[in-house]
């Protein structure tokens, strides 16, 4: 249920891209720096883990940062559904509501590979796709009525209903069997607190231990590469503001894009498992790059008008182009995980590839906000969009800045898993 509402969240993206541009009128670029800080709470994922397992909340370790992290998320949605009205209050609302997911993420988890743990690999790879398949299923749902919800009932309809989704977590989370921390004797003290010595010093042991896992050069250096392919920039929300803007595509249209989006995820994760599993890491960045570099190219297409030369409407062309570009996507980015899921050295598997997603993450924040200042930098407006043909080429060809340095990644391939790492692999799926 946590990994369903984690997917059904989704409902209130495209409500939130629209109150940005219609109701607090902020540019693409403004858009872009919001959304990139709204995953701030994505880049410390280790430290939530850390908290989770070191400081019993209440008596529980689980069961009570579950609560807690769904009853942030209805507060932050409230706050978007009856109090916002201005981008400063807008994104450090949505910024709370990335920290409950984020940290509500972390926790269950942790409880999938405590449960997962001593079962055999069928066993544990049944759990992994019932939670990713959850994931995906709430992704599913809520992908076309994010559209035509916000065009029926507006954006501030969509909150409120957002804003009850994270109490499913908090009403699940009273269903999870877990033993109750045992209070230590008396006259020893009663609890752990963020700032007790004993939580301190288990934080600095475990950064140190994180920190020695890290620096090492078959660690580290595909570590980098994740890190410089991910912080590539990207156009998206120049292009939202122009299909909407420009091109006049409803809130019900962009639901149905997304919704083939989140399909496509599936084909992509798809395409991998069925071809890709056994191709060489560097050979899969290699192509998937140059692939992406050149399909993505096709926006161009879009933004100078010459599909409809071509016969092709622009909702048509849309569809079919996010459909393509989604696929590949999902299929070049399941390479990361593995890889991050292979580098994690026996005993540090879950802090460490959580550390590896937050490096990521961190790419991935950077590349939003370089394109932020590209957007900026070339005039491109709510109603100017003379130089985004120039935005999206300059972005796509930055993509293929990271290709020198695939001599970084390890020359094995991926057919020399494990038995042990392919649990580690499918919870990456």
């Amino acid at each position: 249920m946590v990994y369903f509402v984690q997917g059904v969240l989704g409902l209130a993206r495209l409500a939130v891209s629209f109150y940005l541009k219609d109701d607090l009128h902020l540019d693409p670029a403004e858009t872009a720096v919001i959304t990139g800080l709204s995953s701030l709470p994505w880049l410390v994922k280790p430290l939530y883990g850390f908290i989770s397992d070191s400081v019993p909340l209440f008596g529980y370790r689980r069961r009570s940062y579950l609560v807690l992290s769904g009853l942030l998320g209805a507060f932050s949605w409230s706050l978007m559904a009856g109090f916002v009205d201005s981008k400063y209050s807008a994104a450090f609302c949505i910024l709370l509501g990335s920290l409950s997911v984020a940290f509500s993420d972390v926790v269950v988890d942790s409880m999938v590979v405590e449960r997962a743990r001593g079962e055999s690999q069928s066993v544990s790879g049944s759990l992994q796709s019932l939670c990713w398949g959850s994931s995906a299923f709430g992704g599913i749902v809520s992908s076309y009525f994010s559209g035509s919800l916000v065009e029926s009932y507006g954006v501030r309809f969509v909150f409120g209903v957002t804003a009850l989704l994270p109490l499913i977590t908090s009403a699940v989370a009273v269903l999870v069997n877990e033993q109750r921390v045992v209070r230590p004797a008396s006259g020893q003290k009663e609890n752990i607190t963020l700032l007790s010595p004993g939580f301190l010093q288990t934080s600095k042991q475990n950064m140190i231990q994180l920190w020695g896992a890290i620096k090492q050069p078959n660690v580290f250096l595909p570590t980098l590469f994740i890190f410089l392919w991910q912080a590539t920039p990207h156009s998206d929300s120049a292009m939202f503001y122009f299909t909407t803007n420009k091109l006049g595509f409803t809130p019900e249209f962009l639901g149905r894009v997304k919704l083939v989006t989140s399909i496509a995820s599936l084909l992509g994760v798809g395409l991998y498992n069925g071809f890709l599993k056994t191709v060489p890491l560097r050979k899969i960045f290699l192509v998937t790059t140059i692939f992406g570099t050149g399909l993505g190219m096709t926006q161009v297409i879009l933004v100078s008008g010459f599909n409809r030369q071509l016969g092709i409407s622009d909702e048509w062309f849309a569809i079919g182009d996010s459909l393509i570009l989604t696929v590949l996507a999902q299929a070049s980015f399941m390479p990361v995980l593995v890889l991050a899921a292979r580098l994690c050295p026996e005993g540090m598997e879950a802090t460490l590839f959580a550390t590896l997603m937050s490096i990521s993450n961190g790419g991935s924040v950077l590349g939003g906000l370089m394109g932020a200042g590209l957007t900026q930098a070339f005039g491109i407006t709510r109603d100017s969009f003379g130089n985004l043909s120039t935005l999206i080429i300059l972005c796509n060809l930055s993509s293929l800045l990271p290709l020198p340095l695939l001599g970084l990644l390890p020359r094995d391939s991926p057919d020399t898993l494990t038995k042990d790492d392919a649990d580690v692999e499918m919870k990456s799926n």
